[in-house]
């Protein structure tokens, strides 16, 4: 689905992470879990992502692709975005680091609740542990026989899928009701739409 990516809100995101590390640095597969979580929370909430960014299903789980580039500090993006990012982390190999304070102001109240929420519920774990949680949910689980077959090292995930349960015991990042399902469903297409025809 075609969403426009927002670079400023992923940075800041990963920011937010780093921040609430010890040290002010976090490993890239932790963030990246992690703001996997606050993604799914708020758009099964309030309808939307946070990041509008293309999340993959990987070995290790979902990756978003515009946010794997930034705290990589991959070549790939933008110049502008580059730049951007530049300001606020700093990347080296597993990890990356913290520069400057957060910008709260590309942020909603409701992004900075479902970023909380995911520090919050799943900061504790490590990213290993993390990305074997991430396995059990289903818009993942959905493409796993593709990834094991070794026939691609990565899938294209789909945000609907999202809206889909887990299994019983793993915390679904904000509970739906099936008439609430159905909404969600309808404002993510609505969206795609507008985001189509707007690029």
């Amino acid at each position: 689905m075609p969403f426009s990516f927002s670079y400023r809100k992923t940075t800041q995101a990963l920011n937010f992470f780093a921040r609430r590390e010890i040290g002010g640095r976090i490993n890239k597969m932790k963030a990246l879990k992690l703001l996997y979580f606050a993604d799914r929370y708020h758009l099964r909430k309030f309808g939307r992502p946070i990041t509008n960014d293309e999340y993959f299903a990987m070995n290790f789980g979902p990756v978003a692709s515009g946010g794997k580039d930034l705290a990589e500090g991959s070549d790939f993006r933008p110049d502008v975005e580059k730049a951007y990012a530049g300001q606020y982390i700093n990347p080296s190999r597993y990890d990356f680091a913290s520069l400057a304070e957060l910008d709260r102001d590309v942020f909603s109240e409701t992004d900075l609740e479902a970023l909380a929420f995911a520090w919050e519920r799943f900061g504790a774990k490590d990213e290993f542990a993390l990305a074997d949680l991430t396995h059990a949910y289903p818009e993942w689980k959905k493409h796993e026989s593709a990834l094991q077959g070794g026939v691609n090292s990565r899938v294209k995930m789909s945000y609907d899928d999202f809206l889909d349960d887990p299994p019983a015991g793993f915390d679904p990042c904000h509970f739906l009701d099936e008439e609430n399902r159905k909404i969600r469903r309808d404002e993510i297409r609505e969206l795609s739409a507008i985001h189509a025809l707007w690029n």
